[in-house]
């Protein structure tokens, strides 16, 4: 029966999924480059010059544009563009002066850790609170849950970042202010995951720790308030959908308890769609925290990006929108295979 298990015929449909799999991946990654790349083409932004400066002669300009390739035709551009990518050559920084991909492995770690936090708060509390609504439907319990989500789909992050920051770390002093750690802790920790935290915990620096987890918890529970708001609502939004089950009325006749009831009866089939609200959840928090790193100077991808705009730094524009669209992608194709775990009908 093992032998059978393991024969290629047994193996050739998961082998088949597992080449759809990297192809479908790599075909929506190149297709991203392509709109990336052509998006920086048309933009009225002028790489040559954010290289040479405005008072470069025209011989300079010249050479900088031949340098840089600019001088090819557009679909010659791409295709080198493509190759330097699957090598791992994003370019070189203008706003640095390295390697974009060297900078993006540095500031990365640090929407990571502070996305990763965010989404811990949002579906912590989100999902309770949407189960909550929809068991105490109509209820002064469900219109204030409901309430409570629309803020988050309307108070802008920046003005929300920056009232967090009045209130509670300059006028309560409950939590530590922008950066991500005070100056007198900077370097004091070498970076080996980059994320500051664990690598804190890592050498047994719990000061560090400590005054790392005080920076972070302001602009996570932002980020985290956003998340929560689309993850109850959607949780509610499902499960209003199974308590009306057919299903779940003759548990209740039976006397099932109505713990039970909403928990292991009615949760239970809303698991599969929540995987997709959280990971695109997730996802929106890896790439839509820009506003927040610029409020708390937070030096991730988002501010990251934010400098690479300003300064006309195309490389880092591009390399900055790559990895984002990596991480959706991830996230999407993680989503995938959790919903086929979980769903055996989807498999």
């Amino acid at each position: 029966m093992r032998l059978a298990l393991l024969s290629p015929a047994a193996l050739r449909p998961s082998l088949g999924a597992l080449a759809g799999f990297v192809i479908v991946t790599l075909l929506t990654f190149v297709g991203l480059m392509a709109i990336t790349f052509f998006i920086g083409r048309v933009i009225p932004i002028d790489p040559v010059l954010a290289v040479v400066g405005d008072r470069a002669t025209q011989e300079q300009y010249d050479a900088a544009r031949v340098a840089m390739g600019l001088d090819r035709p557009l679909l010659m551009q791409f295709v080198a563009y493509v190759g330097d990518v699957f090598q791992g050559d994003l370019g070189h920084s203008v706003s640095t002066n390295r390697p974009v991909a060297e900078d993006l492995a540095r500031v990365f770690p640090a929407t990571l850790e502070m996305a990763t936090l965010g989404i811990v708060i949002g579906v912590g509390l989100g999902v309770p609170l949407g189960v909550w609504a929809a068991a105490k439907q109509g209820t002064w319990v469900d219109q204030v849950i409901r309430v409570f989500a629309l803020l988050g789909y309307s108070v802008p992050a920046f003005w929300l970042g920056l009232v967090g920051l009045v209130v509670f770390y300059a006028g309560l002093g409950w939590v530590a202010g922008p950066g991500r750690v005070d100056i007198f802790y900077e370097g004091l920790v070498e970076p080996t995951t980059g994320l500051m935290m664990i690598d804190a915990a890592l050498v047994g620096d719990w000061e560090v720790f400590w005054n790392a987890l005080d920076h972070l918890i302001l602009p996570a529970a932002i980020l985290g308030f956003f998340s929560l708001a689309y993850i109850a609502r959607m949780t509610r939004s499902f499960m209003l959908d199974q308590l009306g089950q057919e299903y779940i009325t003759t548990a209740r006749v039976k006397g099932v308890s109505e713990w039970r009831v909403i928990w292991a009866h009615g949760f239970r089939p809303i698991r599969v769609p929540l995987i997709t609200v959280i990971g695109l959840s997730y996802a929106a928090l890896l790439e839509g925290s820009v506003m927040i790193e610029t409020v708390f100077s937070w030096p991730g991808i988002g501010n990251y990006l934010t400098v690479a705009l300003l300064n006309a730094d195309m490389n880092a524009v591009l390399g900055a929108t790559l990895v984002i669209g990596l991480v959706f992608i991830l996230i999407n194709k993680l989503s995938d295979v959790l919903y086929r775990m979980l769903d055996p009908r989807s498999r």
